[in-house]
């Protein structure tokens, strides 16, 4: 089953063992950013799940960060 993990610190994804990593913004607030207006925020989020989703479509081989 295709996974993909999100997260802020890349290389502990990296470390245990994920295969399609999508970096995200920052530990506290992993997919938004409050300083942000909501519309703003809307589409950062909306960006990195769109990422995401095209992560898991992908043929990877080896760790793959996006």
């Amino acid at each position: 089953m295709p996974v993909v993990h999100m997260a802020s610190i890349v290389p502990i994804s990296q470390s245990v063992g994920a295969n399609r990593i999508i970096p995200t913004v920052a530990i506290p607030y992993p997919l938004g950013n409050p300083t942000l207006s909501p519309a703003e925020e809307k589409k950062l989020r909306r960006g990195l799940v769109e990422k995401a989703l095209k992560a898991l479509g992908a043929d990877v081989t080896e760790q793959t960060v996006f």
